[in-house]
This record gives structure tokens, sequence and C-alpha cells, in this order.
């Protein structure tokens, strides 16, 4: 049984282009939106059919991430809206009184009500601005390193169960042409054309094609379960593999074949190192943020106060404005730089190693395209013999002019061609997925 050779098709399009995303309300709302159902999915669920894309796509909506993407996104906005408010914190109103009744009982009396006022300190304010715009894309890029962790492991898990199903179809073929070549010389046998030991070969190579085949049904049903656990569909449910488009940046140019070009070529436009950009700068701004902060904000106090001093007097009102600068660094405050210092120099080495892996892993991904479709191209043309072959012998079989045990290992012959091409095929088509992981691109 021959196959066509694999040919990975070319997207239109290279990789998306990346820049840095704004700090926008408009954001916030698309982060939220990613935890809504896509149409995609839900059609799935009534037609019964899924491709690597939809699988993708309901297992996100099952992963935390995605469904407390809308409450983080709330609480990226309301903390913009503080850092865009004229007040460091929320105003306080402050009531007292003073009386001495239950001691002189002179009729001293005094009522006082104040609005303290939090206030930003110098610079305090626009960077806590500019540290809620960093949130904004740090919250995006969080999402996005998520959602491509999520596509690695789809993608592993719905490449072995194409894997598992081609097996399980191989076995039931070799268990066909088996069952045929069995009944074949189990007439012969009763013609007396062949010995019963031939009858014995041919049985028992029809119960080794019977117990693959039971092993592949149960390699095909543990990998089903295995890609179900990560999307909540049947393995039924999945179509039958179809390969991924070849970015049409796959291949290496001419300004990527230098060192410097391959590195300048992983880090561009590339959605994890985006999102680990974004994190390191929400660290940056959240550690010059809190170097800014001190011991707390200084508060403006405008108070009214309304008393007499006895009985018979008439009642006075005042006004007081009074500022609280609290000074030092206090510990919190030393706690609090620290913190943000840690998480800067973490996110920065992050991204350091990050970018040396991916410059890696797209070389790895690279070789391994170009290495699976050589081995596809043999596979094919040994499956084509091995098909023509087996023809020849199993004419030559019925016509009496070779023996059972040839006739045997020609068809096993076959039947390992025929594997190692199927094989090859789903080989070739994963290596396209795992540089589309590599570069950064989500299943289509």
């Amino acid at each position: 049984m021959s196959h066509t050779p694999f040919r990975p098709p070319l997207a239109e399009n290279a990789l998306p282009p990346a820049g840095r995303l704004k700090a926008t309300l408009a954001v916030l709302l698309a982060c939220g939106l990613l935890a809504a159902p896509p149409a995609g999915a839900q059609a799935q669920s009534s037609t019964g059919a899924a491709t690597l894309r939809q699988a993708f796509d309901a297992a996100w909506q099952r992963q935390p991430e995605a469904r407390a993407a809308q409450a983080r996104a709330d609480a990226v906005r309301a903390r913009a809206e503080q850092a865009d408010s004229w007040l460091a914190d929320a105003p306080a109103i402050a009531i007292s009184g003073r009386s001495d009744r239950y001691n002189r009982d002179a009729g001293t009396r005094e009522y006082e009500v104040g609005l303290a006022l939090p206030l930003w300190r110098p610079g305090e304010r626009s960077r806590a601005q500019a540290l809620a715009a960093a949130e904004t894309d740090s919250l995006a890029g969080m999402l996005t390193q998520s959602r491509l962790q999520l596509a690695a492991s789809v993608r592993e898990a719905w490449w072995a169960l194409q894997r598992a199903r081609l097996d399980r179809e191989l076995a039931d073929a070799r268990v066909a042409h088996a069952e045929t070549l069995a009944a074949d010389v189990a007439r012969r046998v009763q013609a007396g054309e062949l010995a019963r030991a031939d009858g014995h070969q041919a049985g028992s190579a029809l119960a080794a094609a019977r117990s693959e085949q039971a092993a592949a049904m149960l390699a095909e049903a543990e990998a089903g379960q295995l890609l179900q656990a990560l999307t909540g569909l049947p393995p039924a449910a999945t179509q039958e593999a179809r390969p991924e488009a070849l970015p049409a940046a796959a291949m290496p140019t001419m300004e990527a074949t230098s060192e410097d070009g391959a590195t300048a070529q992983a880090n561009a436009a590339h959605p994890l190192l985006n999102a680990l950009s974004t994190e390191a700068e929400r660290a940056r701004r959240q550690q010059a943020l809190a170097a800014s902060q001190g011991s707390g904000p200084p508060e403006l106090t405008l108070s009214t106060t309304h008393e007499r001093d006895a009985y018979g007097e008439r009642y006075a009102d005042s006004l007081t404005l009074a500022l609280r600068i609290p000074f030092g660094a206090g510990a919190a405050n030393r706690a609090r730089v620290a913190d943000a210092s840690a998480e800067r120099i973490a996110a920065e080495t992050r991204l350091e190693a990050e970018r040396q892996r991916l410059r890696a892993d797209i070389a790895l991904a690279r070789a391994r395209v170009d290495a699976q479709a050589r081995r596809l191209d043999a596979a094919a043309e040994r499956d084509r013999l091995a098909a023509e072959t087996r023809g020849f012998y199993d004419k030559a079989f019925r016509l009496g002019e070779t023996d059972l045990p040839t006739r045997l290992r020609i068809e096993l012959d076959a039947v390992e061609a025929e594997r190692a091409h199927a094989r090859a095929r789903i080989d070739a088509a994963e290596a396209v997925s795992r540089l589309r992981q590599a570069l950064g691109l989500l299943p289509e």
C-alpha cells in the first residue's frame, strides 16, 4: 500500500507582527473575552468532529487562566483608575467630640469634623500610571504564555492519538491480510496442496496479528483518554490528522544563517519573548513605584471646629488646615522595594534564558522538519517497492511457485514498510507542529 508523500503547505503569512500591546481598556476587555467559549468550539460539540484548533480551544476553556481572565482584567482596570485619580488613596472623614460633662461640667464642648486627603508623593502618580499600563501588557502576555504552554500539551497529546490511531488501523489491515492468507492456506491444506505445518504457520501469523491489534487498540484508548483529559472531547470526536501549515519563515534565510541573524530572528516578534518582556517591564516599574512611595502617602486634612468654653457662651467656629508628611524609609517599605527588585531580576533572567532556549529550539525544529521530510520520501519509496513485491509473491504463492515461509516473510516486510510510511507521515506533520510551537504560533 503506497501513500502520497507529505508536503506541508506554506502559510500565506509568516509570523504575526508582534509589538508591545498598548495599555488601553480595549486590551483589558479583550483579555477578559478570552474566557468566553468561541463559536467554533460550540459548533464542534453539535457536529461531533474536532480539528486540532478546536481541540485547543476546548482545552483553553477548561484552564483556570481563561476562567479568571475577566476578574484579572477588572483588577488591572481598577488599579489603572486609581492611578489616574488625583488622590493617592480614598479620602477619609474624621469626627471627634470633647466635653467636661463627666468631671468639672463647666459646659465645655467641642465638635470637630475633618476630611483627610491622601496625596501623591513627587513622581509617584506618574510611576503608578506607568505601572498600570505595564500591568495591562503583562496580563495579556501572561495569557499568551499560558496559551502557548497549553498548545504544546495539546499538540503532543493530539499527535500521540493520531499515531496510536494509525497503528490500530494498520493492525486492522494486517489482521485482514492474515485472515485472507490463513483462509487460502486452509483451503489448500484440505486440498492436499500444502502440508499441515503450513496451516499452523498461517494460523500463528493470524494470532500474532490479532495480538498486535489488541495492543494497538489499548494504546489508542490510552492516548484518547489523555487527550480527553485536556480537552474534554471524546476521542471519537477528533478528525483525521491534518498537517498544519508550514510557516513561510520556517526555513532559514540568508540573514539567519549566521549566529547573529539566527538570534535576531528568534527575538523578533516571538509572543513568548514579548510576554516575558512585558513581565520584566512590569517588575521594573513596580520597583520604581515602591522606591518612590516611602513610608506612606502624605495627608492633607481640612477640618472645622464648633466649640464653646462654658455654659452661657456662644459657640465659635474655626477652620483647620493640616499637612501630615511621613518621613524615613520604614521596614515595610524596604521590604516592598526588595521584593520588587527580586521580581525584576528574576523576570530579566527568565527573559534572557528563554531567548537562548528559543533560539536553540527553532534551529532544532527546522532540522527536524527537514530530516522528517527526507525520511518520509525514503519511507514512501520503500512502501511502494514492498507493496509491489507483495503483489508479486502473492501471485506466485497462489500459483504454487513459492513456499509459505517466503510468502509470510514478504507479507511481514510489506506490513513494516506500510507502518513506517504511515508513521513517517505522522512524524512529518508533528515536526511542523513542533516548529510552529517553537515559533510561538498557536494550532490552526
